[in-house]
């Protein structure tokens, strides 16, 4: 699949910061992949994080990316920092 605008909404804006919600149907690793948000370039900036529900190999994961390059209109996030992998009851 590919980024779709309409799964991209703000939670929280202060001090130049902006928390973004993300939801996809695509994998963690394609979600995180140079270029997947480039068609939100002008909204996401250095700094700003991502909550995300995305797939992992068809099972649902969440977790938080980190926006570390918005260079020409090329967005690079971090690798998912997963939220809930262990559930031990």
């Amino acid at each position: 699949m590919a980024y779709s605008p309409h799964n991209l909404s703000v939670l929280a804006y202060a001090n130049g910061f902006t928390l973004w919600h993300y939801t996809s149907a695509d994998e963690g690793a394609v979600v995180d992949t140079t270029g997947y948000f480039n068609n939100a370039a002008d909204m996401l900036r250095v700094g700003d994080m991502i909550l995300a529900n995305v797939s992992s190999g068809g099972t649902p994961a969440a977790g938080i990316y980190l926006v570390n390059a918005n260079q020409a209109g090329v967005i690079d996030v971090a690798n998912l920092t997963v939220v809930g992998a262990t559930d031990t009851d």
